[in-house]
């Protein structure tokens, strides 16, 4: 089992999209990176996955999640 990162923010609609997947591209196999935010927007900023094509990793997949989806995970 691999430990997991939780970055956690307030609308999980960008940065924390950002940074999943450079944290993804990253850290390789190694570790399960995942988001979520308080007051989740419901969608990911079409703007943060352009960002993202641009530097060849793809986040059109991600969709916003409530941090309580991760309360009974064991996170690092």
């Amino acid at each position: 089992m691999h430990p997991t990162i939780l970055i956690l923010c307030t609308g999980n609609s960008c940065r924390s999209h950002l940074a999943e997947g450079i944290l993804r591209r990253a850290l390789g196999d190694g570790f399960t990176v995942a988001s979520a935010g308080s007051k989740p927007a419901g969608y990911v900023h079409p703007l943060a996955i352009k960002a993202m094509e641009e530097i060849g990793i793809d986040i059109s997949a991600h969709h916003s999640k409530h941090l309580n989806e991760f309360l009974n995970q064991d996170i690092e």
